[in-house]
C-alpha cells in the first residue's frame, strides 16, 4: 500500500524537454515510474528518446520513446495520466498548474522554487475548489519505493517499508530515508517549506493513519508559521500509530528569514522549541538531531513488534 503514489500512477511531466525536466525524468524512469508524456506545446508531437539504465534482470523503468503533448489535457486524453509533475520556470508555474487542473489531474506535484506567495495562493485554492491535490511548491515531490516516484527524491537511498514520512525539507527528507533505509517506507511525501502548501502535514498524517501497511510515522517539521502546532494538536485527536517527530532550527537566530520562505520566527511563535513542545505534549517523540530522530524510530518500531 501507499499514499498518493502507486505502481498504477499514469505521470506526465511539465516542463519535460527542458534541462531539469530532462535529467529528473530520466532518473524517474530509471526507477521504474510509469512516465507517459511530457508537455510543451511547442513541441506537441515529438518525442523524447530516454536510455534507461539496465539492470540484470531486463530493463529498469519504461525504456523506449516518451511522446511531447501539446497540453495537459491532450496527454490525458492519450494516455489516462492521473499525476502531472511541474518542471516549469516560476513566471509560468502559475498557468501549468491551472492549465493541469482545469484538466482534471488527481494530482500535481510542483517542484518549482521562488514561485511568487500569490500565485501560489490562487492555484492551490482553484486546485482545492476542482479537487486536485498539489504537492508543493517548492518540493522535492514524493516517492512510494519499489513502485514510483514523483520529483526529485533519489531512489536508491531506501527501500519499500512501515514507515510512512513527510516533511517539509528536501535534504532531511533524504537524510532520513538513509537513515532508516533497512527498515523502508511505504511512502515518503515532500511538502515544501513555503508559505502556502497544497498539502498539510495533517494531509499527510490522515493518509498515512488510513494506510494499512504503515506502522509508523515520521514527521519533519522546521522553524516558522505553526504547521507543526496544527499537527500536534491533530495527532493528540485523531492519530493512534506511533509518530517521531524532528524539528531543524534550534540554532537559528529570532526575527529572521532562514531557508525556506516559510520559515520566518518573531518571538516565540515558529520557533522550533515551541514546536517541539507541541508535538511533545501531544505524544510525540522528538529527536534532537536526524540520527536521533531514526534511533527513535526504529525503538518505536521494536516495541511493536
Amino acid at each position: 500500500m501507499a499514499i498518493y503514489l502507486t505502481k498504477d500512477s499514469k505521470v506526465l511531466v511539465q516542463g519535460m524537454t527542458g534541462a531539469e525536466g530532462m535529467k529528473h525524468t530520466r532518473r524517474m524512469l530509471a526507477a521504474g515510474t510509469n512516465v507517459v508524456g511530457g508537455v510543451n506545446p511547442r513541441k506537441a508531437g515529438r518525442s523524447v528518446d530516454f536510455d534507461i539504465a539496465q539492470s540484470p534482470d531486463g530493463p529498469v523503468g519504461a525504456p523506449g520513446a516518451v511522446p511531447v503533448f501539446g497540453s495537459v489535457r491532450e496527454g490525458m486524453d492519450a494516455t489516462g495520466a492521473d499525476v502531472t509533475v511541474v518542471f516549469v520556470p516560476p513566471a509560468f508555474a502559475k498557468a501549468a498548474v491551472l492549465e493541469a487542473t482545469d484538466a482534471g489531474i488527481g494530482l500535481a506535484v510542483v517542484i518549482t522554487e521562488g514561485i511568487p506567495v500569490h500565485d501560489s495562493v490562487a492555484f492551490t485554492s482553484y486546485a482545492k475548489s476542482r479537487r486536485t491535490r498539489i504537492i508543493g511548491p517548492n518540493c522535492p515531490g514524493l516517492i512510494t519505493p519499489g513502485q514510483s516516484n514523483a520529483g526529485i527524491i533519489p531512489a536508491d537511498i531506501t527501500r519499500p517499508g512501515r514507515i510512512g514520512l513527510v516533511s517539509k525539507s528536501g535534504t532531511l527528507t533524504y537524510q532520513l530515508m538513509y537513515e532508516l533505509r533497512d527498515v523502508g517506507f511505504s511512502t515518503c511525501v515532500g511538502i515544501g517549506g513555503d508559505p502556502v502548501a497544497g498539502t498539510s502535514h495533517i494531509d499527510c498524517l490522515a493518509a498515512f493513519e488510513a494506510d494499512p501497511d504503515t506502522e509508523l510515522i515520521v514527521l519533519i517539521g522546521e522553524i516558522g508559521g505553526d504547521a507543526e502546532e496544527r499537527a500536534a494538536a491533530y495527532i493528540r485527536d485523531h492519530v493512534t500509530k506511533p509518530v517521531i517527530g524532528y524539528v531543524a532550527g534550534f540554532t537559528a537566530p529570532e526575527g529572521r528569514t532562514m531557508g525556506h520562505a516559510g520559515a520566518i520566527v518573531s518571538g516565540s511563535s515558529g520557533t522550533a522549541r515551541a514546536k517541539r513542545d507541541a508535538l511533545e505534549a501531544a505524544g510525540v517523540r522528538v529527536g534532537g538531531t536526524p540520527a536521533e530522530t531514526a534511533r527513535l524510530a526504529l525503538g518505536a518500531l521494536a516495541d511493536r513488534a
